[in-house]
């Protein structure tokens, strides 16, 4: 189905080179070569440094939703925001349950709405569309850059370079500066072939992240999606692939566009939007993924991560072998007891049973999904039994033509619950199944814990992921999952009308209009943040957590689903930090102290220091934090707590890195060997003039037992913007000054 290919790749005019043809390239045209991606033109046309290689990105309009804005838009202020100068598009689809910790999620509507009045926003109340649904239809356009905190913002296959990031990155925007990265390594995704009826484009996605993820082969770069495979993909097919992009670790994703985008625009009634984006005649790409469409067959993510990839043919061929090591991987995860979690108990004489099926959210909720479900269940129902299956449309518009052509009844008289546009099942607030139970999902991500389980008060359920097609094949099956290539289905065509009359009744277009005398609502979960020191020139470290597994999710440094309706208030927020990795963190955070050492570790410190004043903060050390979310707070529920610093192996996203450093943690690297444990002090000295020097490699001391032992830590290189920050101790302090 895919093949990668690790070694430099030339494209000329649509072919790939055979590694003879690259070699007889002159190094001139290699040089314009490089320059020949579509990734190099867009990036390059927001550039403002002037240097090709080091990006000053400034965007063309940002996107947050009401787990995010709040926290943005509260830091913007006290950075000394006057007025949004690009369009800043406010969304309502994670907190839209409003009866969850009483009034406090429609207080952070209203403070939503009243920030977009004050400072010139574009408003979207709940239930009205899904945060990346509304920015395709509204705010995409060829060759544009758009910025969400939502690390599914990914619009490529649109012709827009989207990139998710955390609330500070939108901060920076919002006070006019940029974006800062080095020139990232773009990858070719070569399409061939053509998709047979059944297979999706989930199907497609966990497939190009099960050969991704694991070896970082795409990690941080962005994917240019080739090929004449496009050509039969009809829009929504090509942003359901793109969209799950994000699971392979990549930084963005550009798709060349042809007449089937120019149809979306004109559809949406922005045909101006439209361009043909193509790369140059000759294009040289870093590496590549061969995806061969015809062959790409149903598949599943098992739990826990969309990597987790296997046919369903592979599972239903050999279940006790998968599920048996899908069980011994969450053992390991979530830290529990052999025998307290499984998923053999679901094998039975007609395969393997799931219990509840979900199609939803920026993924699964798009027109072409729904019907496509619709045409397998049509005459049929999903029973009567603990099988259940909700859909949720992706936005107001796609339900209107859902009920106007028909569809929507046809799902309901099946047994399909249909609900409006909400984000909750993607992280645990929406649909959360019973305990042990296994739930089938189009949405975005499996990690743990995100279907709302809570493994330490005892419940525990997983979800596995597949695409809508056989989450409907597997519905009128009773629960046996079920490829939908196993049905004989004739798969309707549907033509789409895009109306957005209850964008028109509802939405608040207040871009280019800011009231500024207007007075911001708040309620009482809203909190402003705590002052923030500036570092001294050395810093002493108490360790508060240990986490040893391969990888950490921004899910287990601080969990999604109940949480989220504290993200207005970041010391209530911060009580969550580690609950579900390391309950003990937080008290462990808050009691970190000087007064924590011993005599003899003491004299050990003193003996370094001289005696004179440092800086002291708590650490997390973990091999490899921050897959997943873009959520900031993952970063500053740490520093609300104390902590001035991680230590790891290395740094799962450019994301959370960029989110520790905004928030004034150091993103420190173990460049020795050494281990660390709960209570131990690590003293960085000169820690001032190591960041402002940029040095990749320095001295450090873990003090324990009466002695100091020298190890050597690191930090990835720093932009002088990323310097000054940690050095001021936080975004908003550097700002202020």
């Amino acid at each position: 189905m895919i093949k990668l290919e690790k070694n430099k790749v030339y494209v000329q005019n649509g072919k790939v080179l055979t590694a003879a043809e690259a070699a007889s390239l002159t190094e001139a045209q290699r040089t314009e070569a490089h320059k020949g991606t579509m990734a190099y033109s867009i990036l390059t046309s927001h550039n403002t440094s002037g240097n090709d290689n080091k990006l000053k990105i400034k965007f063309d309009a940002l996107a947050s939703h009401d787990i995010t804005y709040v926290g943005i838009i509260q830091t913007a202020r006290a950075s000394g925001l006057t007025e949004f100068p690009l369009p800043y598009i406010l969304t309502n689809c994670h907190n839209s349950l409003c009866a969850v910790g009483g009034t406090i999620n429609e207080d952070d509507h209203l403070f939503g709405l009243s920030a977009a009045k004050k400072y010139g926003g574009i408003y979207v109340p709940a239930h009205q569309a899904v945060i990346h649904s509304f920015m395709r239809e509204t705010m995409s356009g060829c060759g544009r850059m758009l910025l969400g905190s939502d690390s599914h913002t990914r619009y490529g296959a649109l012709g827009t370079m989207a990139v998710g990031e955390g609330g500070p990155e939108l901060v920076k925007q919002l006070l006019c500066k940029t974006y800062d990265i080095d020139y990232p390594d773009v990858v070719a995704v070569h399409l061939t072939g053509k998709l047979r009826p059944g297979v999706g484009p989930q199907d497609v996605a966990i497939a190009l992240i099960g050969a991704t993820y694991t070896n970082n082969f795409v990690k941080n770069s962005v994917l240019e999606f080739i090929g004449d495979g496009i050509a039969a993909l009809p829009a929504d097919m090509r942003c359901g692939i793109d969209v799950m992009t994000t699971e392979t670790a990549c930084l963005s994703s550009i798709w060349e566009t042809d007449d089937v985008i120019k149809d979306y625009f004109t559809i949406h009634g922005r045909p101006d939007a439209y361009a043909p984006i193509h790369p140059a005649p000759l294009a040289e790409y870093d590496r590549m993924v061969e995806i061969d469409l015809s062959k790409i067959e149903p598949m599943i993510a098992l739990p826990f991560h969309p990597s987790c990839a296997y046919t369903i043919r592979e599972l239903n061929a050999n279940p006790a072998d998968l599920l048996r090591e899908a069980e011994k991987r969450a053992v390991e995860q979530l830290g529990l007891e052999e025998g307290r979690f499984t998923l053999t108990d679901k094998i039975c004489r007609e395969g393997v049973r799931a219990d509840q099926g979900v199609i939803a959210g920026c993924a699964g909720g798009t027109f072409d999904n729904v019907c496509a479900a619709a045409d397998i269940l049509r005459g049929n129902n999903t029973g009567n039994g603990a099988f259940w299956l909700s859909v949720y449309p992706a936005s107001q518009p796609v339900m209107t033509e859902l009920a106007a052509n028909g569809i929507m009844t046809e799902l309901i008289r099946s047994g399909v619950t249909v609900r409006t546009a909400f984000c909750g099942p993607c992280f645990g607030a929406g649909d959360v199944p019973a305990n042990n139970a296994l739930s089938l999902r189009h949405t975005t991500r499996n990690f743990p814990n995100r279907e709302g389980s809570k493994p330490g008060a005892g419940q525990i359920a997983s979800v596995a992921l597949m695409d809508a097609r056989s989450i409907a094949a597997t519905a009128i099956n009773g629960g046996i999952i079920t490829s939908a290539c196993d049905l004989d289905v004739e798969f309707a065509s549907y033509k789409y009308k895009y109306d957005d009359s209850a964008y028109k009744a509802r939405v608040y277009y207040g871009w280019g209009k800011a009231e500024k005398d207007a007075e911001l609502k708040y309620g009482p979960n809203i909190k402003d943040w705590p002052a923030f020191e500036t570092p001294k020139d050395d810093l002493v470290l108490e360790v508060a957590s240990v986490i040893d597994d391969p990888v950490t999710t921004t899910d287990e440094l601080i969990p999604s689903g109940e949480t989220s309706s504290y993200r207005s208030n970041p010391m209530k927020l911060a009580e969550f930090t580690l609950s579900r990795k390391d309950p003990a963190y937080v008290g462990r955070a808050k009691a970190a102290s000087l007064d924590n050492m011993s005599a003899d570790d003491k004299a050990a410190l003193e003996a370094l220091t001289g005696g004179k004043e440092v800086s002291f903060g708590s650490v997390v050390f973990a091999h490899n934090p921050g897959d997943g979310s873009a959520r900031e707070q993952a970063a500053s529920c740490q520093k609300v707590l104390g902590g001035y610093a991680n230590i790891a192996d290395e740094y799962a996203t450019k994301r959370y890195r960029s989110n520790l450093i905004n928030w004034g943690l150091l993103p420190l690297l173990r460049k020795s060997d050494f281990k660390l444990e709960v209570g131990n002090f690590v003293y960085v000295p000169d820690m001032r003039k190591v960041i402002a020097n940029g040095d990749a490699e320095f001295k450090a001391y873990i003090i324990r037992g009466g002695k100091a032992e020298e190890i050597t830590l690191g930090m990835a290189p720093l932009t002088e913007d990323e310097k000054n920050i940690i050095l001021a101790g936080c975004l908003m302090n550097y700002w202020k000054k």
